[in-house]
């Protein structure tokens, strides 16, 4: 599954970024093979999500949060 298909509550692992004009931009931003999210809530016309990574909150864009595979944390 995507991040972008990830429900309002869970905490998922990064498994792997698609390869895009993003891809260096949103490692930059933590977002790291491996790395633990949670998704926080998304906006009322649901984009973008609010995500808790790391020590912080971050938005993505849906279309960003699609290119990001993911699978839940145990």
């Amino acid at each position: 599954m995507t991040l972008k298909d990830a429900q309002v509550g869970m905490t998922v692992r990064i498994d792997s970024i698609e390869e895009s004009e993003m891809k260096q931009r949103l490692m930059t931003m933590g977002l790291i093979p491996g790395t633990r999210v949670e998704v926080l809530r998304t906006a009322p016309l649901g984009d973008p999500i609010a995500i808790r990574i790391r020590a912080y909150n971050l938005a993505l864009r849906k279309d960003d949060a699609e290119k990001i595979e993911v699978s839940e944390a145990v």
